[in-house]
């Protein structure tokens, strides 16, 4: 039975990362978790530290995509502002998850600190919403319906997605090939590579040029498909199409540059 297409978004919430104050670290790490899962990303967005911004980008993603993702805005802070924009987009209530409360006060009492109102806000979860594990720092993520939503810190969302995998439908797993042609520029071979990618049928075909110095640049011809047949062939379409424009390709693991 073929599998159905299942597709995934991430809303990344703060104003730090609007400013460029903090890095953006997590799509990479949440598009590299789904992708074995046969669940690509569709699309990004980044929102302010604004309730009713934060509604409206989850509300417009839920609809759209199987899955949504939002990280940020979670802590104990005045600015940590997601659980209760997430219990709005979907209209609900929010107060203190009984099991999730225990939890962290557990947790704090173990480690000697105050158990504070501002850490309380933490146990915080949308009715309905079910906890997802944070192996590193203790307090929860959330799934309310298709959105699951974690931390902002890179280390807590790696260790959050652990918790999230079995609650996802697989969908059909792309693979990709990458050829790196060095000395090569994108017009050296764009003519050829547009029909290699016109004839192509169920295979998505692009070049990326890098450029570290004039003694190290070139492109990177990337194919990606769920049929590896035709990946197969395409490898060797690719492989050709370098060699014809005069550089020595070379076959590299994943992506490359």
């Amino acid at each position: 039975m073929t599998k159905k297409t299942v597709t995934a978004a991430i809303c990344l919430i703060g104003d730090e990362l609007l400013s460029g104050r903090t890095r953006d670290i997590n799509t990479q790490q949440i598009a590299r978790f789904l992708a074995p899962l046969g669940i690509p990303v569709r699309e990004v967005r980044t929102v302010p530290d604004e309730q009713d911004e934060i509604v409206a980008a989850v509300n417009a993603l839920r609809a759209r995509y199987t899955y949504v993702f939002t990280t940020g805005g979670i802590g104990p802070t005045h600015d940590d502002i997601t659980a209760d924009a997430i219990a709005a987009a979907f209209g609900v209530s929010i107060g203190h998850d009984p099991e999730v409360f225990a939890d962290l006060q557990a947790r704090y009492d173990e480690m000697g600190t105050e158990f504070t109102e501002a850490r309380q806000r933490m146990a915080r979860l949308p009715h309905g919403a079910s906890p997802i594990a944070n192996p590193v720092s203790g307090a929860p993520g959330f799934q309310t319906g298709n959105v699951f939503t974690l931390a902002g810190v890179p280390s807590i969302v790696l260790g959050m997605l652990q918790d999230i995998g079995h609650r996802l439908e697989h969908g059909v797993v792309i693979h990709s090939v990458t050829i790196r042609a060095p000395g090569l520029r994108e017009g050296d071979v764009a003519e050829k590579l547009s029909q290699i990618a016109n004839d192509a049928d169920g295979i998505n075909v692009g070049s990326y040029p890098w450029f570290r110095s004039l003694g190290d640049n070139g492109v990177s011809l990337v194919a990606r498909g769920a049929d590896q047949d035709a990946l197969e062939k395409m490898k060797w379409q690719l492989i050709e199409l370098a060699k014809a424009a005069g550089s020595a390709p070379e076959l590299v693991d994943g992506e490359g540059d």
